[in-house]
């Protein structure tokens, strides 16, 4: 006799992550076997030629033999939150070391944020498409996430008309990932100045400038949103992840530009909410100081690289009947349209076969937003450039096949 289940909460039942859950029947088919080419995950460790700084692993290594692995407090080290808010003053806003706070990376200070603003009927105002946790966090909080447009035949610049029209006074938080995840735009000044002008219209409206990919900007546009507003207040992300390419260590950090000192009681809250969960991990944190601190010279080698690859995709994208993509400004994602009327509505279902037929995985456009995204794949171009050709012959083959 089946024994009846106990309920889960209905908060956890209904969280998707779709870059993730494609993962689940690749690792079913590699464990029968099969070698599959992965392009669905935004880490520059799953792929030769783009491995975390030496001189940080050093630092990271150092602090492990040293005995460096207790808690750290809870807002961070001391000295690399001076370090971050130096780097921050370099971008343009006054940054001090009391406005940055160290988290479990991004996700974590998204979490920290959701859970110090929203209340019950609060919404969060995100690009479509956008980052899964924007859409999938702020429902634990009983708020929900309305999707502002992008524009797909216009390199995915922002619609304003789109944003003004869904702007009212429920509108506790604005996004701004920029370059975007999953399209690669940037955002550059005009652009910038025209969301804060926007939300300068609701005073309890704060923007998120999620800027991990501030370091991949491959157009010369970005400029950090709280560099430009004299008035609204931003909450600034970014981390070790990307740009300095140590996803795995888990260090991001929250940075709170309060320019007309209106965010007292939410600091408040944020602080206690870190206090709670204790720390980031420490030795991760000195890791992370060493590359602020060290010479940066070697970036440019790698993001020559990674340009390198964007621009093979490119090419390779333009070749394919079926296929279409606006070039990626930023990041190292593209969001790839099918034109094919097999699959225009049927995105989920391109990436499944395709994964099943010739091991190639990349993520469904939908699960970036099951309106704003349907009729693409998001592809990560991090992979060496024979990788990425094979990729392409492989997804070719394979439109050809389901055309025929």
């Amino acid at each position: 006799m089946a024994r009846e289940q106990i309920p889960v909460a209905v908060r956890a039942a209904n969280i998707e992550y779709a870059i993730r859950d494609v993962v689940v029947p690749a690792t079913k088919l590699e464990s029968q076997g099969h070698e599959i080419i992965k392009l669905n995950i935004g880490d520059p460790i799953a792929y030769p030629g783009l491995p975390t700084p030496k001189h940080m692993v050093d630092a990271y290594v150092d602090a492990l033999q040293s005995g460096n692995n207790g808690y750290s407090p809870s807002y961070g080290l001391p000295e690399l939150r001076a370090s971050i808010a130096q780097d921050e003053r370099r971008k343009g806003w006054p940054a001090r070391q009391d406005d940055i706070y160290v988290c479990h990376g991004v996700t974590e200070a998204l979490q920290v944020i959701f859970a110090a603003t929203l209340e019950t009927g609060d919404t969060v105002l995100a690009p479509g498409p956008h980052y899964p946790p924007y859409l999938a966090y702020p429902q634990m909080f009983g708020a929900q996430t309305v999707e502002y447009k992008l524009k797909p035949d216009d390199g995915w610049k922002l619609d304003f008309d789109d944003i003004e029209a869904k702007m009212n006074k429920d509108v506790k938080l604005l996004v701004l990932i920029n370059p975007n995840n999953p399209c690669g735009a940037v955002a550059g000044k005009d652009e910038i100045f025209r969301i804060l002008s926007i939300a300068r219209k609701w005073p309890n409206c704060i923007i998120i400038a999620d800027e991990i990919y501030d370091g991949l900007d491959f157009t010369g546009e970005h400029k950090s949103v709280a560099s430009l507003s004299p008035d609204v207040p931003v909450f600034v992300l970014n981390g070790v992840s990307k740009v300095y390419y140590a996803p795995g260590w888990r260090i991001g950090y929250l940075g709170i530009h309060d320019p007309k000192g209106r965010l007292q009681l939410i600091r408040d809250g944020i602080e206690r909410l870190l206090r709670s969960r204790l720390c980031a991990s420490t030795p991760a944190q000195l890791g992370y100081l060493a590359g602020l601190d060290s010479d940066r010279s070697w970036m440019k080698s790698y993001s020559d690289k990674i340009l390198q690859q964007r621009d093979l995709c490119v090419k390779r994208i333009a070749s394919i009947d079926g296929l279409e993509v606006q070039s990626s400004g930023g990041a190292f994602y593209m969001f790839v349209k099918l034109t094919d009327s097999k699959w225009q509505n049927n995105d989920k279902e391109f990436v499944l076969q395709l994964l099943h037929e010739e091991h190639v995985l990349v993520v469904h456009g939908s699960g970036f937003s099951p309106e704003l995204g349907v009729g693409h794949f998001r592809l990560v171009y991090l992979p060496n450039v024979e990788i990425l050709n094979e990729a392409f012959d492989r997804i070719e083959r394979f439109l050809l096949r389901h055309r025929n």
